[in-house]
């Protein structure tokens, strides 16, 4: 592409060099450089990529784009702008033709409820009989091809984002379904890309590691909400006002649990079974009942929120409806293992203070015998969390055990003694001598353990502790196909160390010096 077209819209303070330039490819990664490329040198959290711009072009790049000075002795045409991140969305997508221009794009953000109401708009538009495409965090899908975005990814980077919705655009959709995230918005991945809806979850608890200030991580979110023509808002969240207040939309709807008669959408009479939920729902002037697989007080929200966006889009009551009673939740969404020990199994991602007292409570309310949680906190992230978490499992929990969530670079074991001091600040038992499984037969409340290893502490929990009737329920990688350890993305599938457990075997991660 004519460097001039592919630079077009890209906020430039200063240009050194000759922009008579034909570029074959473009990218932000020094290991995908090939002969004639454009390179865009980002500040990361870890690496700033301007110190590789001297191996980008040893390696064919014959344009720089950077917010440093132009330095001489690089000796290609340098494209100095205020944002690498910026330029890199803009120049990504017009390298693929300014995809989102073809398609009503729909964005959900929220902490948590995302992935799940994401999917639950793709499945009631695709049901509809509409050309939809989706990009969430479980995976991206075109037509029937299901597409990895890659490891604990919501919101690609801009190169792989764009390339996805070019595709969308060959196979002719109409329609996509746009998870969003904090980071996605904050880091520019997500810019440059014509949202006509935006919809809200709930704002709580999570990535102030990143954000600092709960303040600054609903700003980031309002951002979405600024030039929407539709905005779709949870008016039970105690941040609907202000996400409102920051909006532009020309029209908002509103969905409530609480009853609120000034909603658009709200749901009464909520009744839930084993394997099911049927609640009313009030929309305007029309009343009806409502089935679905989901459970839970949140997945009635999650639906709501879903039901208000695919009426923007005109789809009729009876669509909606029969979309709902057959759709199955995304892959890790309390996902039940079936097994012949009469327990009960669940696989959920919840991995927020929020999200885990919202299953936690759930289960409670549905459990016959023990519940048993085994859940961690993940390395590198907000660490308030290991204060709040035990403390949420230990209070609804019969036994918890703290494990391994993707350390990262620090040490498990570490993680894992400021899980045990919380719970045992708010009345958890620790169990060291867990080798005595007794003691595990008969518990009744706040019983807690540390197993670092992973596929231990599932097999645990399983094996050891959980007798007939009993339900376990393993938190925080859901649907995800990867654990970190120092740097390293281990092949990992809480529904495989499942499975195996069943079996009377343990997965377990190798490593080296970990």
């Amino acid at each position: 592409m004519n460097l001039t077209k592919l630079i077009k819209g890209v906020d430039i303070l200063s240009i050194y060099g000759d922009l008579k330039k034909d570029i074959s490819c473009v990218s932000d990664n020094t290991k995908s450089i090939t002969k004639n490329s454009l390179f865009v040198a980002i500040r990361g959290m870890k690496i700033d990529s301007h110190s590789l711009i001297p191996d980008a072009i040893s390696k064919g790049a014959i344009v720089i784009v950077g917010e440093e000075d132009y330095k001489k002795d690089w000796g290609t045409t340098y494209i100095r702008v205020k944002n690498s991140r910026e330029a890199l969305a803009i120049i990504a997508s017009n390298w693929y033709g300014n995809p989102s221009k073809a398609f009503k794009i729909i964005g959900i953000t929220g902490t948590d409820g995302k992935t799940t109401t994401a999917n639950l708009i793709y499945w009631i538009l695709k049901h509809s009989g509409k050309n939809v495409g989706i990009v969430s965090t479980v995976n991206a899908i075109i037509g029937d091809k299901k597409v990895d975005t890659g490891f604990h990814v919501t919101n690609p980077e801009p190169l792989v984002l764009q390339e996805i919705l070019h595709k969308m655009n060959k196979f002719n959709c109409t329609h996509v379904v746009l998870e969003v995230t904090s980071h996605g918005i904050d880091q520019m991945r997500v810019h440059g890309i014509n949202f006509e809806t935006a919809c809200l979850t709930n704002i709580t608890h999570e990535h102030l590691d990143y954000h600092k200030t709960f303040e600054n991580y609903r700003d980031v979110k309002a951002k979405l909400f600024k030039s929407v023509k539709y905005a779709v808002l949870n008016k039970d969240d105690a941040s609907f006002e202000y996400i409102k207040n920051k909006s532009n939309a020309k029209k908002f709807y509103t969905y409530s649990l609480s009853g609120d008669a000034n909603a658009d959408y709200y749901a009464y009479d909520i009744k839930s079974a084993i394997n099911k939920t049927v609640f009313k729902l009030k929309a305007g002037n029309k009343t009806m009942l409502i089935s679905t697989r989901l459970l839970g007080d949140y997945n009635v929200a999650n639906i709501l929120c879903a039901i208000a966006t695919a009426r923007i889009y005109k789809v009729k009551w009876n669509k909606i409806i029969s979309a709902l009673k057959c759709f199955s939740p995304p892959s890790g969404r309390l996902e039940k293992i079936e097994n012949d020990k009469r327990i009960n199994i669940y696989i959920d991602f919840a991995h927020t203070p929020n999200a885990l007292e919202q299953v936690l409570r759930l289960l409670r309310s549905k459990t016959k015998g023990k519940l048993i949680t085994v859940f961690g906190c993940a390395g590198e992230r907000d660490t308030q969390k290991r204060i709040t978490m035990p403390q949420i499992s230990v209070n609804y929990s019969d036994v918890s055990i703290f494990t391994a969530e993707d350390p990262r670079y620090e040490d498990v074991n570490q993680i894992l003694d400021v899980m045990s001091d919380s719970a045992r600040n708010v009345g958890g038992v620790e169990i060291k001598n867990f080798k005595d499984e007794d003691k595990f037969k008969e518990c009744k409340g706040k019983l807690y353990l540390k197993i670092p290893e992973r596929g231990e502490a599932i097999y645990f929990a399983i094996n050891k502790i959980a007798q007939e009737k009993d339900t376990v329920i393993i938190c925080g990688k859901g649907h995800e196909k990867s654990m970190s350890y120092n740097g390293v993305e281990y092949p990992w599938s809480d529904k495989e160390a499942v499975k195996m457990a069943l079996n009377g075997e343990i997965k377990k991660i190798l490593w080296i010096n970990h």
